[in-house]
């Protein structure tokens, strides 16, 4: 019986592992802000303003691409949450594979408070309509693909940095 069940956890680790690597190439391939493909954001879609996520998939798309600075704009709290996440998926993963954690700091419950409270003055700030709250809202930068390069994209790309 012990054995069908480790069988039956480690094709469920497998196919939660493909699936994930599914989803990334999905989203390497196509661009949410473009496809299709990716449903928008419910809470943008119903009131109009921006949650603490908008932008995510577009910025997780950017940083696919390696475009740091596009990932930036488009959602900075994704960036910067996005290493402790992904540590947080590797050990949980490398528990059910090989029955440890990898080192798991202590988190205090005032700093896991604090954390949720940044997320929703992040969400709120986003939304403010003024300087400087109103550029954490998501916006595109764009960037030229290769080959798209021509010498009005690069005199655009120069006027658009240039303007206040």
């Amino acid at each position: 019986m012990t054995a069908i069940l480790y069988f039956r956890e480690k094709w469920m680790l497998t196919a939660i592992f493909a699936s994930a690597v599914a989803g990334l190439v999905v989203l390497f391939l196509f661009d949410p802000a473009q496809s299709g493909v990716f449903p928008p954001c419910p809470l943008r879609f119903l009131t109009g303003w921006y949650c603490p996520g908008c932008g995510s998939l577009r910025a997780l798309h950017q940083l696919l691409h390696g475009n740091l600075g596009a990932a930036w704009a488009l959602n900075p709290l994704t960036v910067l949450l996005l290493p402790f996440v992904i540590y947080g998926v590797a050990s949980h993963a490398f528990f059910e594979i090989h029955g440890q954690h990898l080192p798991r700091p202590f988190l205090p419950a005032v700093w896991i408070r604090a954390l949720c409270a940044v997320i929703i003055l992040f969400g709120v700030a986003r939304n403010l309509p003024f300087h400087p709250f109103d550029s954490l809202a998501p916006r595109e930068i764009s960037i030229p693909r290769t080959g798209d390069v021509t010498p009005q994209t690069v005199r655009s790309l120069r006027q658009s940095s240039q303007t206040p």
